[in-house]
């Protein structure tokens, strides 16, 4: 299935899909959504990707193999569910805000690293399964 008009809308899809996913992620940091769904999006963008241009191409894409980018998100994910009990005694998964907010953001805070190590955990999961499908079906 790799139709010109399918790998022309896929490189503008791409990068639109992708900048969408990122404002999931911010997005469900106070509303529904965040690091899930964007990841989900995310790996529909690669996706979609691949089946225009092929498996090769999306991961050179990448740049990373998408387990380092799994293993990634969940370090971050732990790392941010127990750093209030690392550094303040406090049980695990509590929210720590930083004191001033950052522009276009708002107040940082350990759920926004959560929902980031969901978002790049989610990628990675999707994509290793999906594209080692992909490679066994050729």
């Amino acid at each position: 299935m790799r139709t010109i008009i399918l790998r022309t809308a896929s490189n503008y899809l791409l990068p639109i899909l992708l900048l969408f996913s990122v404002f999931i992620l911010l997005r469900g940091h106070y509303l529904p959504g965040g690091g899930f769904i964007g990841g989900l999006v995310a790996a529909i963008a690669f996706i979609l990707y691949g089946f225009s241009h092929g498996i090769d191409k999306t991961r050179t894409l990448l740049k990373f193999h998408p387990g380092i980018i799994m293993t990634v998100g969940y370090t971050l994910a732990v790392g941010s569910a127990l750093a209030p009990v690392l550094f303040r005694g406090l049980p695990i998964m509590t929210g720590l805000w930083s004191s001033a907010p950052v522009p276009v953001i708002g107040l940082v805070g350990s759920s926004l690293f959560f929902d980031t190590g969901v978002y790049l955990a989610v990628i990675g999961t999707s994509l290793t399964i999906i594209l080692s499908i992909a490679e066994n079906q050729r």
